[in-house]
C-alpha cells in the first residue's frame, strides 16, 4: 500500500480547498517603480455581483481578455497596456489601476484615465473612497517636506512617515481633491515590488476602512436626540410607578412596551452599522501597525492620525451603542418590574374573587340543604295524608284498621324514604 493510494481514500471536508484557497485570494499587486495607480472603492448598494460580473465581462470585451468565472470575488487581468485588479467584499467592492513608468502630470494623466469613460460611467453603487497614488524612487521625491506638499499636494498640511522601516517614504492630505480623487505620493527607498504593492495596498485600505468606520457616526448623531428623549420618558414612568393607583398601571405597562418596542428598532437599525464600525476600526489599526512607521521630521504620522482623527468618532459611536443597551435594558427591567406588581394585584383579585365564589357556594350549599328540608317536609306530609287518607278507606269496608295509628306510623318511614332518594337523586347529578 503506498501513501497516494491511502490517502485517496480519505473524505475531504467539502469546504476544504475553499478555505485553504482564501489564505492566497485578493493578492498583493507587484509594482515596478516608477508607476502611477488608480483606487475606487464603492458600496453596493442594490447591485449584486451578478451585475459587476457582467461589467466587468463589457470591460473584458474591450480589453479582449477572457471574463471572470461567474462565482468569483476577485479578478486581475492586463487591459489595454495597464493592470486592473477587481475585488469583492461584504459591503464593498475595489478597483485597483496600475499603469507602469512616469508622465508629466501624472495626477491628470492618471493610471484610470487608461480605462474607457462609457465604462466607468457605469459603476454601480456609491463611490466610498478615490484615489491615485505615485510610486517614484526616492531620490525624485524632494527631501523636503514643504517641497513635496507644494508640488503634488497644493500646499496642505501632510500627513506621512517612512514606511518599512525606512524603505521608503509615504505622504497624503487625506482630502478629496477637486477631482474627487484623493492622493498619495511614494519614495521607494529600497522595497521590492511585492513589498511596494503590499504598502500601497496597505493606505489604500487604510483610508477605505476609516471610510466605512466612519459611517457609523452620522448614525450615531441622528440616533442620539432620540435615545436623549427615551431617557426622558423612561425616567418620567419609573418615577411615577411607586405612586402609580391600581387602574393607572396597565397605562404605565402599554407605555413602557411602546417604548422598548421604539428603543429595539432603534438597536434593529444601528446595531449593524456599529458593529461593523468597530470591525472596521480595528482593521484600520492593524493596517497602520503593519506599515512599521518611522517618523518624519514635521509630519502627523499615519498612527497619530488615527489615534487623534478616527478614534474620538469611534468612541463616539460606541458609546452611543453602549447607551442603547443600557436603555433597552432599563427598560426591560422596569416592565419588569411593573408587570410582575400588575400580575399580583391580579392575583389578589383573583383570590378575593375565588374566596367571595366560595362564600357563595356554602351560602347556596346552605339554602339547597335547607329547601331539601322543606322539600322533605313537603312530600311527606302529602305522602302521610294520602296513606291516612287509604288507611280511613280501608277502615270504612269494614277491616279491623286504626287509620290514625297508621298514620302515624307512616311519617318517620315517609320522612327517611324522602329524604334518602332526595340525597341518592343529588349524588347522581353530581357525578353525571
Amino acid at each position: 500500500m503506498n501513501a497516494p493510494s491511502a490517502f485517496a481514500r480519505l473524505s475531504d471536508h467539502p469546504l476544504r480547498r475553499e478555505l485553504n484557497d482564501e489564505a492566497h485570494a485578493r493578492p498583493f499587486e507587484p509594482l515596478q517603480t516608477p508607476a502611477r495607480l488608480s483606487f475606487v472603492a464603492y458600496l453596493h448598494r442594490n447591485a449584486s455581483a451578478e451585475q459587476e460580473r457582467w461589467l466587468l465581462g463589457e470591460l473584458c470585451a474591450w480589453g479582449q481578455v477572457q471574463p471572470p468565472a461567474p462565482d468569483s470575488v476577485h479578478f486581475s487581468a492586463i487591459l489595454g497596456g495597464v493592470r486592473f485588479k477587481w475585488a469583492r467584499h461584504a459591503e464593498y467592492s475595489s478597483m485597483t489601476v496600475i499603469a507602469e513608468g512616469e508622465a508629466d502630470a501624472p495626477f491628470t494623466q492618471t493610471a484610470l484615465s487608461e480605462l474607457p469613460a462609457d465604462w466607468l460611467a457605469q459603476l454601480p453603487g456609491n463611490v466610498l473612497h478615490a484615489a491615485h497614488a505615485l510610486l517614484l524612487p526616492d531620490d525624485a521625491l524632494p527631501a523636503n517636506v514643504e517641497e513635496v506638499s507644494e508640488r503634488y499636494f497644493g500646499g496642505n498640511d501632510l500627513i506621512g512617515a517612512g514606511l518599512g522601516e525606512g524603505a521608503a517614504r509615504a505622504f497624503t492630505d487625506f482630502r478629496i481633491g477637486a477631482d474627487g480623487f484623493g492622493r498619495y505620493v511614494l519614495g521607494n527607498a529600497g522595497m521590492g515590488r511585492r513589498q511596494a504593492g503590499r504598502m500601497l495596498q496597505r493606505l489604500f485600505e487604510i483610508d477605505t476602512y476609516r471610510m466605512l468606520a466612519l459611517l457609523a457616526l452620522p448614525v450615531a448623531k441622528s440616533i442620539s436626540p432620540e435615545l436623549t428623549d427615551a431617557d426622558h420618558e423612561l425616567a418620567e414612568l419609573t418615577a411615577a410607578m411607586p405612586a402609580a393607583r391600581q387602574e393607572d398601571e396597565p397605562i404605565l405597562l402599554d407605555r413602557l412596551t411602546q417604548l422598548a418596542a421604539r428603543i429595539e428598532s432603534a438597536l434593529s437599525r444601528t446595531d449593524f452599522r456599529f458593529s461593523a464600525a468597530h470591525a472596521y476600526y480595528e482593521i484600520v489599526r492593524r493596517r497602520v501597525v503593519e506599515l512599521r512607521e518611522l517618523r518624519i521630521q514635521g509630519v502627523q504620522p499615519f498612527t497619530e492620525f488615527v489615534e487623534r482623527r478616527l478614534s474620538p468618532a469611534m468612541d463616539t459611536c460606541e458609546s452611543v451603542a453602549r447607551r442603547q443597551r443600557v436603555l433597552a435594558a432599563r427598560v426591560a427591567r422596569a416592565s419588569s418590574l411593573l408587570r410582575t406588581r400588575v400580575e399580583i394585584t391580579h392575583e389578589r383579585q383573583n383570590q378575593q374573587l375565588l374566596a367571595s365564589m366560595d362564600k357563595r357556594a356554602q351560602l347556596q350549599l346552605r339554602l339547597q340543604e335547607t329547601v331539601e328540608g322543606l322539600s322533605v317536609a313537603a312530600i311527606t306530609y302529602y305522602t302521610v295524608g294520602l296513606i291516612g287518607y287509604l288507611g280511613k278507606g280501608v277502615k270504612a269496608m269494614g277491616a279491623p284498621l286504626d287509620a290514625e295509628l297508621v298514620t302515624a306510623v307512616a311519617i318517620p318511614l315517609v320522612a327517611l324514604t324522602v329524604a334518602w332518594g332526595l340525597r341518592r337523586f343529588r349524588r347522581s347529578l353530581s357525578c353525571a
